[in-house]
């Protein structure tokens, strides 16, 4: 309440000022802007399939499943544990297994938020001498370190007590109805060994630190292009400071997607570095582009995950084969018994078969 009182009248004031810059703006920046936005979920997307193993899921239906993670993320509270939840159901219906979904998607988040806390801290170094220090700095910084500490006590925690962590989860799913304590189990165990193997490839661990930092720089940049286009410049470190502090800040599950929080710590921050009534109006841009279209973009995306020609929804389409395979098994047909019902060759219909009386064509001087 207190950062509303003091914070969203300048906000809302510096807005209707810059209001009639709107005819001004040249469409081809907006246009870059958000070109940068969807380069930044495409980043994402190639982060979370450095993740999973090699060739599980095409990168189109990896990005569409983005899409739709992010609309959920967006929409409800508390949304990064919703949107994670229908990351998790549509990487398993798509082929994905669920020890490796569940992988994919904590290492993608952690492993971006790692990557964001290093980069506030890279550009603290270069802004803090050029800018001066700021109070708001070390409590981000503090926030940093304990989602560092967080996510080192997850990893050491899957390495070192792979089975004290395999006891605790069992023990949680003999309490739960709907877990199966076996399952459960195996899911420890298999992400374990994703851990192992993402700390052991170190192509593997290059290629998520790159996407990571690609994704961050790209949604950084989209919000630069946005400021620019309403005639304002910021230094590139002065805006990954603003821009990381703001997106450390709505870390903290307050909002959906961080709505308000993002807003009114980047305008504030922004301001700190003498950026003027053009950040009013070009965050509430940005966060058009980078929160409120993905959207409706993410229920299309999803309508096309579950229905029409490709939807991804394998288990209906693989009921018959399950059916036919249990019945071959219920009935000890051996396996040459099976060839010989459907191991022939079909003709090609396109070839055109000769008896063999029939001599072949002459050809043709």
């Amino acid at each position: 309440m207190v950062a509303l009182f003091y914070v969203l009248p300048p906000v809302l004031a510096g807005a209707l000022d810059a209001l009639p810059r709107l005819s001004e703006v040249n469409p081809l920046l907006l246009l870059a802007g958000l070109g940068l936005q969807f380069a930044a979920l495409v980043a994402y997307t190639q982060l979370t399939a450095a993740c999973l193993p090699r060739h599980s899921v095409h990168v189109p239906t990896l990005l569409r499943i983005q899409l739709a993670t992010k609309a959920v993320t967006n929409t409800v509270p508390g949304g990064s544990a919703a949107g994670s939840a229908i990351g998790y159901r549509l990487l398993v219906l798509s082929g994905v297994r669920g020890a490796d979904a569940g992988f994919a998607l904590a290492t993608a988040g952690l492993g971006s938020a790692v990557v964001l806390n290093l980069l506030l801290w890279i550009a603290l170094l270069v802004s803090i001498p050029l800018s001066g220090v700021s109070p708001i700095y070390v409590t981000i910084a503090l926030i940093g370190v304990f989602l560092l500490a967080t996510f080192a006590a997850i990893v050491l925690g899957l390495i070192k007590g792979q089975r004290q962590a395999e006891r605790a989860v069992r023990a949680l799913a003999r309490r739960v109805r709907f877990m199966n304590e076996d399952r459960m189990g195996q899911l420890v165990g298999r992400l374990a060994d994703r851990v192992r193997e993402l700390i052991n490839d170190r192509e593997l661990l290059r290629r998520v630190i790159v996407w990571a930092v690609l994704n961050w720089l790209l949604d950084a940049a989209s919000l630069w292009v946005f400021l620019y286009a309403f005639g304002s410049t910021v230094r590139p470190d002065s805006l990954v400071v603003a821009f990381c502090v703001a997106m450390v800040a709505a870390a903290i599950p307050v909002t959906p997607g961080g709505l308000g929080v993002i807003e009114l710590t980047l305008t504030s921050m922004l301001a700190f570095f003498a950026v003027g009534a053009a950040a009013a109006i070009a965050v509430p841009i940005y966060r058009i582009a980078a929160f409120w279209l993905p959207i409706p973009l993410g229920v299309v995306a999803y309508g096309t995950l579950r229905i029409g020609p490709w939807k991804i929804d394998r288990q209906r389409a693989l009921a018959r084969m399950r059916r036919e395979t249990a019945e071959v098994v219920s009935s000890g047909e051996s396996i040459y018994d099976w060839a010989e019902r459907f191991g022939h060759r079909r003709p090609d219909p396109t070839v055109e078969l000769l008896s063999p009386s029939e001599p072949p064509p002459a050809e043709s001087p």
